[in-house]
């Protein structure tokens, strides 16, 4: 899957797989420049709009995308958020990412942040985020006819670019062509070096109307065109994105993650947006956790859940990075899995790019954290600790969001024609909105005709402080598998380890229960035998504060609801809820998610992903029960 690059004696990056090279004899830099940029027009193309969105096929070393970042940072009419897709079967390393772009020192800041979030590529839609979330990098790894069918786009712009004709002709045959112009839409500009007579041919077949224009020496020509076919496109169903929307009023109801991460994204966009909440403060809910684990889901299969739980984990790290304070609110510690039924997790065929996510745990590993050398665990290199109402508070604190506590939302209404009204206890307007975001947890349910499929599972967790002659008893790391164990947590006292926590269906309340408190370390003395024999006192006199509990929802199949709940019925009714104990996980890519479909944005998932989170799935999941995935 990776490419193994050769580098010629002057400086050109060569790949043996084609026999190419990856940049004109002149260097790439002119070719991003003249043959794409400007050969789509830009940047005067985008000027003064809201979004523009660039397609690449084939993405290489990254310069298209670092000339184009750099156009829009200088650009003062740039478009509030720059979306560049870019799709790529076969990924160059990080490292050669970095050394392509050294000979040109304006590019080298923005590639050492490229190389940065260059890893775990596996095949699918990757999505990477810089300025502040106004630029975002959708790498898509794999094929790309195929990799196109999974995403519903609508491109500005499209940069043909690849390996020549003659070396790779598969990027270039009509059925990859077709795949493109499915993602553009009517005025569509279209940019490539190559003039190759089966390329023209295929556009012309696939309604680009193309020309040859003076190329960079030594080649004579380049193309250029747009999309301006002479039918209607007949767009197949779930290929085209959601009419975008104009960003206005938006009211979100629940300020734990799921509220504040769709309120973050939305302002990003333009939005006003009020954010109401039952409690005094932001994350009064299940978001008040002390602290909580970040790690991806595994499965020999690499299933749905396993693929889409590491979309979320890179959203999350990427806010984290962004928002919050390393070592005190947040740690990317690297967590260790017990498999407790003896099964390895991760596919047999697991490629190098996944083992930058996960792998088998060390002897080293399993004995630092007190176990035998023999146990069958995982260790997760892109996981951690965090706060989650550090991480809310941060969300919200964002330009263009409104915090209201101490409201108690009781009813929603809204005529053919006007905006939202949102109702108090007392039958008091206190909110109009075009737009309303469900993230009240159970409670969103409360507010949908019909209702939602929605469980209330409660959990406590145990904490205390930690003291000098407690070290031996610690791993260095976060440990889950049943229950799980923060072993060095700051607080305002000191250090603090936490252990947790309960998952109890169908319990509304929050009050701490000393039952739970002693579930906890019976679940820790499964987890760690070590630890738990150190902290059994702790826990019998009562120094473990077990003054934390809380109720997480999730849906029956353990998925989120993201999305429109009735577009055609209750337009402007969406939802991101049901995170279950996977809160840190899913919330913010939810969040992200709906605001991008909000937009007719290019998609930070798939289209199965996208279909498995839908909302409209609820009428079926109210005739299942299914076991809720119990890790907080």
């Amino acid at each position: 899957m990776a490419e193994v690059i050769e580098w010629l004696a002057d400086g050109t990056p060569y790949s043996p797989r084609f026999g190419d090279r990856y940049r004109s004899e002149l260097g790439g830099l002119a070719q991003s420049r003249e043959v794409f940029l400007h050969g789509c027009g830009l940047p005067a193309a985008w000027a003064g709009q809201p979004q523009w969105c660039i397609l690449e096929t084939g993405f290489g070393l990254g310069l298209n995308f670092l000339v184009t970042w750099q156009a829009w940072k200088a650009d003062p009419a740039r478009p509030r958020l720059l979306h560049f897709v870019a799709t790529e079967a076969h990924p160059a390393g990080a490292a050669d990412i970095l050394r392509a772009a050294a000979a040109h020192p304006e590019l080298l800041p923005l590639a050492e942040q490229l190389q940065a979030q260059c890893w775990g590529l596996l095949p699918g839609a990757h999505r990477l985020v810089f300025e502040g979330g106004h630029v975002l990098l959708t790498l898509c790894i794999g094929d790309t006819r195929a990799v196109l069918r999974e995403q519903a786009l609508a491109a500005d712009a499209v940069y043909l670019d690849g390996f020549s004709p003659a070396k790779n002709p598969g990027i270039w045959d009509l059925h990859t062509l077709k795949a493109v112009a499915r993602c553009c839409r009517r005025g569509t500009r279209i940019a490539s070096w190559t003039v190759a007579r089966s390329v023209l041919d295929g556009l012309a077949q696939c309604g680009f109307v193309v020309q040859k224009t003076p190329g960079l020496p030594p080649k004579r020509d380049n193309l250029q065109g747009e999309f301006a076919p002479r039918w209607v496109p007949r767009k197949v169903a779930g290929s085209a994105p959601l009419a975008p929307v104009l960003p206005s009023r938006c009211v979100v109801i629940g300020a734990g993650l799921a509220g504040a991460a769709a309120a973050a994204s939305l302002a990003r966009r333009g939005w006003q947006v009020v954010v109401l909440d039952t409690h005094d403060a932001p994350a009064g809910g299940a978001s008040g956790l002390p602290a909580g684990v970040l790690v991806p889901h595994v499965s020999p299969d690499d299933s749905l859940l396993s693929r889409l739980s590491r979309c979320g984990v890179r959203a999350t790290l990427q806010q984290a990075r962004a928002l919050l304070q390393e070592g005190s609110d947040w740690q990317a510690s690297g967590v260790l899995e017990r498999r407790l039924d003896g099964s390895g997790g991760l596919p047999a065929d697991w490629p190098d790019a996944g083992r930058d996510w996960s792998e088998a745990a060390s002897a080293a590993q399993l004995e630092q954290a007190g176990l035998d050398t023999a146990s069958a665990a995982t260790w997760h290199h892109r996981a951690g600790w965090i706060k989650p109402a550090r991480l809310v508070q941060a969300l919200l604190a964002q330009p263009g969001i409104t915090w209201r506590g101490g409201v108690q939302v009781t009813r929603l209404e809204r005529d053919a024609t006007g905006p939202w009204q949102v109702f108090d206890a007392q039958a008091q307007v206190i909110a109009r909105a075009d737009l309303v975001v469900l993230a009240a947890a159970h409670a969103s349910g409360l507010l949908v005709d019909g209702g939602l499929p929605l469980q209330a599972i409660r959990g406590q967790v145990s904490w205390g402080l930690r003291h000098s002659a407690d070290n031996s008893a610690f791993p260095a790391f976060p440990v889950n598998g049943h229950g799980s164990l923060l072993p060095a947590v700051p607080v305002d006292e000191g250090v603090a380890w936490m252990a947790g926590a309960g998952f109890q269906r169908d319990r509304n309340d929050s009050r701490p229960d000393p039952a739970d408190q002693q579930a906890n370390l019976e679940r820790l003395q499964t987890l760690l035998p070590h630890t738990a024999r150190q902290l059994a006192a702790d826990f019998q006199d009562g120094t473990p504060r077990g003054d934390w509990a809380g109720v997480r929802c999730a849906s029956p199949d353990r998925l989120p609801l993201v999305g429109p709940l009735h577009p055609l019925r209750q337009p402007g009714l969406w939802v991101n809820t049901a995170m279950g104990s996977r809160g840190l996980t899913f919330a913010v890519l939810g969040g992200e998610l709906l605001a991008a479909r909000l937009h007719g944005e290019p998609l930070p998932v798939d289209k199965r992903m996208l279909q498995a989170l839908a909302p409209q799935r609820a009428s079926l999941l109210k005739q299942r029960v299914a076991p809720v995935d119990p890790v907080i």
